[in-house]
């Protein structure tokens, strides 16, 4: 196996996806912006305190955890209590000043910081943020993915490029966020306002060449990205996901269509490789660059598989103009090449040349996306692949990329989040019982769920098809073992869910527990041993 294989650089990943810690980049020589000048942003009076009628801010936080001296505390109203009742804990920690709403003034007042009253701190934070952090001064190109799958993929792909480019680079995802060689595990997807304005600062502090951020539809609607602009956006696709935030399937595309406007993105690159895309093209308020991996869809740009392995997938992308870059990644499946055709256009419409993207991306790119169709196979037995799939297009993809690699049986072990989209559960069985052989439903994070009622609406789903052995193991370590049982030597298991998180969240409580690990496990007691995971010739 070559160096860069996704096996092989799985297990150096997992740091990503330990328990998320509670710390954020922050420049380390911010510049500061008098009060008075955010004030003016705001168009509010700048308020006076004796002796201190022009305070200096250097930074922005919403939780008084992640004060540090200097900073603006936004005191905005929660779900049990207003932010103002910490106002006095804010003082204590250093803060400069306090931002609120009508409602929190007084309180926030008796800390004796001064106090700058809007009518919506959260809608206002980002062009407070923008100021105090002086991130309208970026430039460099800064990329902003969006889509229901595939963002954390094609996030890893630009920055695997940039850094073949000979760029030094930052990017935040679902598993981390790094500035050059700093990083930090995520909270969020898509980082509150301040932790990504902050994000962005140290990125600039630090001499960076290009800036790639995961863009949640959740980022969007609860204003986390509000006063950044992106050079370039990318559109992967949609499918059914998020229907506890949204109402509908079109609410959900309006949140991501957003990053689409000309004060989100200059210019877009849009995937028609799922029904969305073509709306998203249609409506985009910027000029947009279209690529498919379909070749019947017309499409500017074109990704073409040439080879499927375990060990990678290798494609063809073809332009206008002739353009055209052949190359292959370590990750399997035709959605993978897809995601990575995404990525290569939007640097190339971001003013990269094609040439040089060819030359730099070579034979072979090298990348990791920590979580995604993570290999803990051993060196013989069957395949076993643990992915961060949630979604039952997700599921589609993958479990037809495993099918694509494998002679033998193939068995899912899939569970569903709990406190998250319930009318996703059904359809997750029915589409592992049209891809997979053998469907083994156990729990995953149930949080404070009862998970009975969670598998029940997978298995109805699994059930309904009546072309699969669908199993029940509520324990997920005696689920990859029946799974395991049910397949031969030249067949998969393909673990939909977990990724490379060292936790289950129950009830919340932080259970430990590896799934990649447990995998290894697995396959070590059913006599083929885990040291030499992902070592053999494909």
């Amino acid at each position: 196996m070559r160096p860069g294989d996704t096996a092989l650089d799985a297990r150096s990943a997992t740091a990503a996806f330990h328990h998320p810690v509670s710390h954020a980049f922050d420049p380390e020589q911010p510049d500061g912006t008098a009060l008075s000048a955010l004030a003016d942003v705001l168009g509010v009076p700048v308020p006076l305190v004796p002796g201190d009628a022009d305070v200096t801010v250097t930074g922005l936080a919403v939780a008084t955890a992640d004060l540090r001296p200097g900073a603006l505390f936004a005191a905005v109203r929660g779900r049990r209590e207003h932010g103002a009742v910490h106002a006095e804990q804010a003082r204590a920690a250093g803060a400069a000043a306090v931002l609120t709403d009508p409602a929190g003034r007084d309180t926030a007042a008796a800390s004796g910081l001064p106090v700058l009253v809007v009518d919506d701190p959260r809608a206002v934070l980002g062009a407070v943020a923008r100021a105090v952090y002086r991130t309208d001064r970026i430039d460099v190109p800064l990329f902003g993915v969006t889509g229901t799958n595939g963002k954390t993929t094609t996030v890893y792909v630009l920055d695997a490029v940039m850094r073949r480019l000979g760029w030094t680079t930052a990017l935040t995802s679902t598993a981390e966020r790094r500035v050059a060689d700093e990083h930090v595990a995520s909270r969020l997807t898509t980082p509150e306002v301040p932790e990504l304005h902050a994000f962005l600062a140290r990125a600039v502090e630090r001499g960076v060449d290009g800036i790639a951020v995961e863009t949640s539809a959740q980022g969007l609607s609860r204003h986390r990205l509000d006063g950044v602009r992106f050079d370039v956006a990318g559109f992967t696709n949609l499918s059914h996901d998020h229907l506890d935030d949204y109402p509908d399937m079109d609410a959900y595309l309006r949140a991501k269509a957003v990053l689409f406007e000309p004060d989100r993105s200059r210019r877009a690159v849009v995937s028609l490789d799922s029904p969305a895309g073509q709306r998203i093209a249609d409506g985009a308020g910027v000029p947009v660059d279209t690529i498919s991996s379909d070749p019947g869809t017309a499409a500017r740009w074109h990704v073409t598989v040439l080879d499927q392995r375990t060990d990678g997938t290798a494609f063809r992308l073809d332009g206008p103009d002739g353009d055209r870059i052949t190359t292959e990644v370590p990750l399997l499946g035709r959605h993978m090449a897809a995601d990575a055709g995404l990525a290569l256009v939007m640097l190339a419409v971001s003013g990269v040349p094609v040439p040089d993207l060819a030359r730099a991306v070579g034979e072979r790119l090298d990348v990791v996306v920590p979580g995604r169709m993570a290999d803990a196979s051993a060196a013989t037995g069957p395949r076993v692949w643990v992915d961060f799939a949630h979604t039952p297009d997700a599921f589609e993809k993958s479990l037809a990329a495993v099918r694509s690699v494998v002679d033998g049986r193939v068995a899912i072990v899939l569970g569903a989040d709990g406190d998250r989209d319930p009318s996703k559960r059904y359809g997750m069985g029915v589409v592992a019982s049209s891809g997979a052989d053998v469907v083994v439903v156990a729990d995953h994070h149930p949080r404070f769920e009862d998970p009975d009622p969670i598998r029940a609406a997978i298995l109805a789903g699994a059930r309904s098809t009546g072309t699969a052995v669908v199993v029940e193991e509520a324990d997920p370590a005696a689920a990859i073992r029946r799974a395991l049982r049910e397949v031969d030597d030249d067949g998969a298991v393909y673990w939909a869910g977990p990724g490379l998180t060292d936790y289950r969240d129950v009830r919340g409580v932080h259970v430990p527990y590896s799934s990649f690990r447990d995998a290894q496990a697995a396959l070590a007691e059913s006599g083929h041993p885990a040291e030499l995971a992902g070592c053999r010739s494909s």
